[in-house]
């Protein structure tokens, strides 16, 4: 059977790795990562949307699509399911389950950047760990308050109430215990993106009895066979 893995995680190189032996498989990054060292064929870059997708499915005899992307990569996982329906290819789903707030937790919940900024109102020094999204508000950022970001890569900009880190995980719980005692920092910005790599920041919020706004997941469509566990 010839399989594509839309990946980008690590419980997608883990798929690959088990899937291998007995299977053709492609696995397949966006190349805003780390590239895998894998047995199998790695592909790096985009498809071109739905249609370019459809056809490298196609062109390519795949037999099975499996979406193994970031749970907040809907846009990728809305094409999948477009380009396997056109493809006329069945359309398995890795959807890692997400985290879930623990006894001294003090969560605040927001479905968009609307509700992240309401949430923070109150807050001085909040730390961004959601991505770029911050760094496209910058003109938002109230004099009352100093942005911390950390994403992967990024320009750093030129603003006072700012600090921008760039940085890989996984972070581990001492590093982010000290980053935020450093910076003081009296709000966590997340994504419920789950798994073991950066819930050390959760951990450390918990720790320090730090509030976290919660940026809730995206709606994800529906897949021929769903599953949350790869072993």
């Amino acid at each position: 059977m010839r399989i594509l893995i839309l990946g980008g995680i690590g419980e997608a190189v883990a798929l690959a790795k088990r899937l291998t032996p007995r299977h053709e498989v492609i696995y397949s990054i966006a190349g805003k990562g780390r590239c895998p060292d894998l047995a199998c064929a790695v592909r790096v870059g985009g498809f071109g949307g739905i249609d370019g997708l459809t056809a490298f499915l196609r062109d390519n005899g795949i037999d099975l699509l499996l979406d193994a992307t970031h749970p907040y990569a809907a846009q990728i996982s809305r094409h999948a399911a477009r380009a396997a329906e056109r493809a006329q290819i069945p359309l398995w789903a890795y959807r890692r389950p997400s985290w879930q707030p623990e006894p001294g937790d003090d969560w605040r919940f927001a479905a968009d950047w609307a509700g992240v900024r309401t949430a923070l109102a109150p807050f001085r020094r909040p730390f961004f760990t959601i991505g770029l999204e911050p760094l496209q508000r910058l003109t938002e950022i109230p004099p009352s308050q100093h942005w911390l970001v950390r994403c992967l890569a990024a320009a750093p900009p030129q603003v006072a109430n700012l600090t921008l880190l760039c940085a890989t995980g996984p972070f581990h719980l001492d590093q982010e215990l000290n980053l935020l005692r450093d910076f003081q920092i009296d709000v966590l910005v997340a994504k419920n993106s789950g798994g073991v790599a950066v819930e050390g920041k959760l951990v450390a919020a918990r720790r320090l009895g730090i509030a976290v706004v919660m940026l809730e997941r995206p709606a994800l469509p529906e897949a021929d066979c769903s599953f949350g566990d790869v072993e």
